[in-house]
């Protein structure tokens, strides 16, 4: 049997997932937006009045609204079946995953990852299997972002890395059995067994970039079209084959068993020609593609 999970060699993460420093986003709106009352309240007392309390009251009014605008600032949604990766002056600073509205520093970047189960459908792609024949292949997979760090820092793009990464574990795992073959793996034949290997060998090609693979299928699989007749007839000719082989002995097990019936119940006394002759006669008749079409004879054997 053919073993097409050999283990593909892929650059090891420097990265990995940890949890953000986060908080409630609720109290600290109700903060931000006090201080935004409280400092627009202290701004418009203190252009109303005079002196040095005037100038006071403007002061604290501005700095108690620049504060609060800066917390808002810090405030974050995140949806279910998402995550917010932090990033603080180039440094990885934590994911948020826990959904709700959030606060975190206010100074990170703040970029959105889904988190939710995705599919991804290869185009039919023509290769050819073990022994040579063009076959038209495609599959379907079902992924998910498992680790939100490594998805964003360890690839460009982690949507086409995972397209990418399908096409060849596609092809190569089309490569490595044949279409049809009665004595080993093969594609059209053991499918179970050929989707668990493309599921091992996804797992290993897309773990660097934090990806999960919960499965994946073949969707289309056929030879191309410039030899699919003639693989037809194949198959046809050995269906026709194995049926013949199949109707020839069951004929001969027939024969044999009507041969002992009558010599046990001393039906009739057959010698060797006349045996030959019946033995011939029934096998035509049980291997004949039609119905046979009796012939009645009215005189003896040798006549």
């Amino acid at each position: 049997m053919v073993d097409a999970t050999a283990k593909v060699e892929m650059p090891r993460p420097r990265v990995e997932e940890r949890p953000a420093r986060d908080r409630g986003g609720w109290p600290m709106a109700g903060l931000a937006l006090v201080l935004l009352l409280v400092g627009i309240g202290a701004l418009v007392a203190g252009i109303g009045g005079e002196g040095a309390a005037s100038v006071a009251g403007v002061v604290a009014g501005i700095a108690l609204i620049i504060i609060g605008l800066v917390l808002a600032l810090g405030l974050t949604p995140v949806a279910p079946g998402e995550s917010r990766v932090l990033q603080l002056l180039g440094r990885y600073q934590g994911t948020v995953r826990e959904d709700g509205l959030r606060w975190v520093n206010p100074l990170t970047d703040r970029r959105k990852v889904s988190t939710r189960i995705r599919n991804h459908e290869t185009g039919l792609a023509k290769v050819n299997d073990l022994d040579g024949n063009p076959i038209e292949i495609s599959a379907v997979v079902v992924w998910q972002v498992r680790d939100t760090a490594r998805a964003v820092f360890e690839v460009d793009d982690f949507v086409e890395f995972v397209a990418f990464q399908t096409e060849a574990a596609v092809r190569h795992i089309a490569g490595s059995f044949p279409y049809d073959a009665a004595d080993r793996t093969s594609l059209r034949d053991n499918a179970d067994e050929i989707t668990g290997q493309l599921s091992e060998e996804l797992r290993q090609r897309v773990a660097s970039a934090g990806v999960d693979i919960v499965e994946s299928r073949i969707t289309r699989l056929a030879y191309a079209p410039e030899i699919a007749q003639a693989m037809l007839r194949r198959q046809q000719a050995g269906a026709v084959v194995a049926a013949r082989e199949r109707i020839v002995d069951g004929a001969v097990g027939m024969v044999q068993r009507a041969l002992d019936r009558l010599d046990e119940e001393d039906v009739v006394d057959l010698d060797e020609e006349r045996k030959a002759a019946m033995v011939s006669n029934l096998l035509v008749v049980l291997c004949a593609d039609r119905d046979a079409q009796p012939v009645v004879n009215t005189g003896t054997l040798y006549q």
